[in-house]
């Protein structure tokens, strides 16, 4: 029974950001679980993990939905990536360096057909390299190295600042128990440097191309030349799905014009957030954020202004 399993005590959840919860790892033939320990499930309530249940602190991972394994060096001494196939990354933090030889012969004899991987990251300090998406987070790679990862669950907006240059937005989140005085430093924006250009096919119809070989008499499909920046930047919308509305609104108002951001929106409410949609920028706020709200009459006395205060604030 000894060699059924293998177990670490005082690991932490560090799937979500800034939460504290230690518990024991357990890995065996029917996948990987992680369960809090007593007392510690509190601090879990409330957020939306993927595979945890609550109110017990209890995530599993079945075998076959397990995709990849990674030990790499964290704060917290070393952790364990997990991949899964549905794209969803978890961490598990608090790894002595010792426990390297026993978690990866657990993963061989147990896990059949996976193997613990070594993920070293780069320390030059070099700010220029290739960003590799994968799954739900965006991986910054100097020399084949990863220097740093962006989950893209937390952008809240992107864009192109000018035609070389993208802006990433980041939701901060929220320390739970603590004041905005009183929670660690945050980082609320990047800037990325995309230069060059690159070739897209042409997305044409079969009929549409032989329409346009008769015109043209030639039989050459025409690849469209857009710049590299504009590529990156529809690529993060696209992992962030910042361009599109997940789930069923509560109610929608249409090209409503705002004035800060300056512009005609489309505004989504949803249960805990509203999504402001426009022709350029896309901004997600949740409630949470809402400090004051106001409905005054403009000078004509026909219309009415509805201002938000917000904290944080919009960033543009």
């Amino acid at each position: 029974m000894a060699d059924s399993r293998v177990q670490f005590s005082d690991i932490y959840l560090a799937t979500e950001p800034y939460v504290r919860c230690v518990g024991q790892v357990r890995i065996g033939a029917s996948g990987i679980g992680w369960k809090a320990a007593e007392g510690e499930a509190e601090a879990l309530q409330g957020l939306n993990i993927p595979g945890l249940a609550l109110p017990a602190g209890m995530l599993a991972l079945q075998r076959d939905d397990l995709r990849r394994l990674q030990w790499q060096r964290v704060a917290r001494g070393y952790g364990l990536r997990v991949f899964l196939k549905n794209g969803t990354m978890h961490k598990l933090d608090g790894f002595a360096a010792d426990d390297f030889e026993t978690l990866s012969d657990g993963v061989k004899r147990l896990l059949h057909g996976l193997t613990l991987e070594t993920r070293d990251i780069s320390t030059k300090g070099w700010n220029w390299g290739k960003p590799d998406f994968e799954g739900t987070s965006m991986t910054f790679r100097v020399e084949n190295r990863p220097m740093f990862d962006l989950p893209m669950s937390q952008v809240s907006n992107t864009n192109l600042a000018n035609k070389n240059e993208v802006s990433v937005e980041l939701q901060p989140p929220r320390a739970k128990g603590l004041k905005r005085k009183g929670a660690p430093d945050e980082l609320v924006e990047i800037r990325f440097y995309v230069p060059g250009t690159t070739t897209t096919a042409g997305k044409k119809s079969e009929s549409d191309n032989e329409d346009a070989q008769k015109e043209k008499g030639s039989g050459e499909e025409e690849d469209e030349e857009v710049s590299a920046a504009s590529v990156f930047y529809e690529t993060i919308k696209d992992r962030a799905d910042l361009g599109q509305v997940t789930g069923d609104s509560i109610v929608q108002f249409p090209e409503i014009l705002c004035l800060t951001p300056r512009g005609r929106y489309s505004i989504d409410m949803f249960s805990n957030f509203l999504r402001l949609r426009g022709k350029t920028y896309d901004y997600k706020i949740p409630y949470e954020n809402v400090q004051r709200m106001f409905l005054v009459s403009k000078p004509d006395e026909l219309h009415m202004m509805f201002i938000i205060g917000l904290n944080p604030p919009i960033r543009q």
